[in-house]
């Protein structure tokens, strides 16, 4: 009677705790198992151009500098495409703009066959003159924006927003998104430097770089006051 009593007792608590401890509601909206693969670091389109207004005695020192910096951010970028965009109901002084701006980039160091002119709408005939390039910027994910059961732990799994944070704050420290798309392409090594290393073993010498000399094991004279 003590056994089936106990058997009873025991079948319930098995019962509760598969009730109590059921599987995730995240796998149900169709949440990919691993945490590391729902939150992957992406890159999206965007626009690095700038606004350069129109004067009758051309680019000021202002506008200068910032074309300077335009050309430093664009030729690092390795774009092949640098757009200056001139409004469609632009008058002469525009125009003027536009070549003082292609042949400014071209003196920065950005080819000429690299730099095209297109026009835009406008809002009238003093409307700036536009100068940038196609870029791209890391996409920082959204969190908390849904979230799930999170005492449903019984498969085991991370709950939805885990891993969204530390991707989130990568993207947005990463200064070359770049680095995203495609690993950097490695520097070449110093032939020179190794020269001298494969000379150095071939006449038998040391090939380490010299060992710096520790301060307590150098001259008091040799300390400086």
């Amino acid at each position: 009677m003590k056994r089936s009593f106990y058997a009873c007792l025991l079948g319930g608590a098995a019962l509760a705790l598969t009730a109590c401890v059921g599987p995730d509601a995240n796998l149900d909206r169709g949440i990919a198992p691993m945490a590391l693969s729902r939150y992957v670091l992406q890159v999206e389109p965007d626009q690095d151009r700038i606004a350069l207004a129109v004067h009758q005695s051309g680019l000021s020192q202002n506008q200068r500098q910032a074309l300077t910096s335009l050309a430093q951010r664009y030729r690092s970028s390795a774009r092949s495409g640098l757009v200056i965009e001139v409004p469609t109901n632009a008058d002469q002084m525009a125009s003027q703009t536009v070549s003082q701006i292609a042949s400014t980039l071209e003196n920065l160091g950005v080819p000429r066959d690299q730099i095209s002119v297109a026009s835009y709408n406008g809002p009238g005939e003093r409307a700036p003159v536009l100068a940038g390039f196609t870029t791209i910027r890391a996409s920082v994910p959204r969190c908390g924006t849904q979230w799930g059961n999170l005492s449903r732990t019984g498969n085991n799994d991370g709950a939805s927003n885990f891993g969204c944070a530390v991707n989130a704050n990568l993207a947005a420290q990463i200064a070359d998104p770049n680095d995203i798309v495609a690993p950097r392409t490695m520097t070449p090594p110093s032939a020179q430097r190794r020269t001298v290393v494969f000379d150095a073993y071939r006449q038998g010498q040391t090939t380490s770089a010299q060992r710096e000399q520790l301060l307590s094991e150098s001259r008091v004279s040799d300390v400086v006051e």
